[in-house]
């Protein structure tokens, strides 16, 4: 029975967190290494949160067509207190740990069912950012961790500098620049993360999992050695673990998304496709981006000024009855044919399209690996998380995208309309060196995955020390 075979092979068990820029990189890494390597199976532990309902139903659409990965649902537990959430950091990682000892029950039930002769045929935990934790379990059954950074290397080269602080202390907005490892300029303290600065628990999390990134036996990264050469030789000391440059990992099929009806799909696609090469700009900010009225006016301000065209995901576009409340009036007049406003696009396909010449994005790491593989400029207005770290090594350490605002979040002034106007115009100049960098830079993408390219060689490497390290 192939099931038997599948049992004498090298098993990695995958633990990624349930929201979507998460599983979305981690699956596809899944899916890389067993297309690369025919020896090894894969078991993903899914999640249950609340706050990301449709994570396993994704999780099932990515991979239904794969035998060589099963899936195992975690028993749901108990969400941690609400007055937790003041900081979504500490929360996640409070909850993570909440689900220690079913990951263990799960793994010890994994390994009872191989016969008693084999050696330990799971190599290694695959552990998502959040979840380092769970390392204590993987060393108790003897099976080695590895980390896997859904982020980059320069959000790596952060993280381990806070372990040249103490726990309690906590970012300022006033401190100076900092020298962080990876990065060549320093950097102001007004891009850091907002968890830097929490006080309710952002930074304590973030500094207890930086305290375990160096128990793991490898940092696997979705990011590419030519991209960030430099952030990569910055860490390699004694120190650090291997880093493994994996990307980019990109679902080039992009999974359904449950919020984006087929007839609103098809509308989409059918106006790109009638407009000309080039000349549209997507504003699109993630699963968890929008802005209030008067940030919305502003953008359509901006937009109608600029003369460009455009398709505007904005999550609840409104509707004729309460366009006036959040749009100049007169706009949705006025963008016939000229622009198309949507709930939810499906990034991939957009970004791959022919009419797409640039990229208003808040600046995910996903979103901006999706941006250079089909050689699409960004305009930056990151939000949350670690976007605006991203921001300012985009434009300031690696000069792929343009500046609109590297500080940007939730709690900031308005972003006006004539700073957007310019921005755009910026952005959609094919004479400007940025516009040629991503050029370059998608070149190099599409290169370092094909065989004996540099990320290629560097997953082969991971592989071999996960299987080497069964013996």
């Amino acid at each position: 029975m192939a099931n038997t075979e599948m049992k004498k092979k090298a098993e990695l068990i995958f633990i990624p967190s349930p929201g979507i820029g998460h599983l979305a990189s981690a699956l596809e890494f899944a899916q890389l290494l067993i297309n690369r390597d025919k020896h090894l199976s894969i078991t993903v532990l899914c999640i249950k949160f609340q706050y990301t309902p449709f994570s396993d139903s994704y999780i099932k659409s990515v991979l239904a067509s794969q035998p060589q990965i099963q899936l195992i649902d975690l028993p749901e537990v108990e969400p941690p207190s609400q007055e937790l959430l003041k900081s979504p950091e500490y929360y996640i990682l409070t909850f993570m740990e909440s689900l220690i000892p079913h990951v263990k029950a799960t793994l010890q039930n994994i390994l009872s069912s191989y016969p008693s002769s084999d050696s330990n045929p799971v190599v290694g935990l695959v552990l998502d950012f959040f979840c380092v934790s769970m390392i204590d379990v993987g060393n108790e059954l003897g099976i080695p961790s590895y980390l896997f950074m859904t982020s980059n290397v320069g959000f790596l080269g952060l993280m381990l500098s806070l372990l040249n602080r103490q726990i309690e202390d906590v970012f300022n907005e006033s401190d100076p620049e900092l020298l962080i490892p990876g990065f060549s300029n320093l950097v102001p303290s007004s891009v850091l993360p907002d968890a830097c600065f929490s006080k309710d628990g952002g930074y304590v999390a973030y500094y207890k999992l930086a305290q375990r990134f160096r128990d793991t036996k490898g940092i696997i990264v979705n990011t590419f050695p030519e991209l960030e050469q430099y952030a990569i030789d910055a860490l390699s000391d004694n120190q650090t673990p291997p880093i493994y440059a994996v990307g980019p990992l990109i679902d080039l099929k992009g999974q359904p998304n449950p919020n984006l009806d087929q007839a609103e799909h098809d509308r989409m696609l059918k106006w790109l496709d009638e407009q000309p090469p080039s000349s549209v700009v997507f504003l699109c900010f993630g699963s968890m981006g929008s802005f209030g009225p008067s940030q919305t006016r502003e953008i359509a301000l901006g937009l109608q000024r600029s003369g460009v065209r455009f398709l505007w995901a904005m999550r609840s576009p409104p509707t004729t009855d309460n366009a006036e409340r959040k749009l100049p009036e007169g706009f949705l007049e006025w963008m016939e044919g000229k622009g198309m406003l949507c709930g939810w696009a499906p990034q991939v396909e957009v970004l791959a399209h022919k009419a797409i010449g640039g990229f208003v994005s808040h600046c995910g790491w996903n979103s901006i690996l999706e941006s250079l593989w089909f050689g699409v400029p960004i305009l930056t207005w990151p939000i949350y998380a670690e976007q605006q770290l991203n921001a300012f090594r985009l434009v300031r350490e690696l000069g792929l995208a343009v500046e609109l605002r590297l500080d940007y979040r939730r709690d900031s002034a308005l972003v006006m309309a004539e700073e957007i106007e310019k921005g755009l115009k910026q952005l959609m100049d094919r004479d400007n060196m940025v516009y040629k960098k991503v050029q370059e830079m998608k070149e190099m993408a599409r290169k370092t995955v094909l065989s004996g390219g540099s990320s290629s060689i560097s997953v082969r490497e991971l592989i071999d020390n996960m299987i080497s390290s069964k013996s």
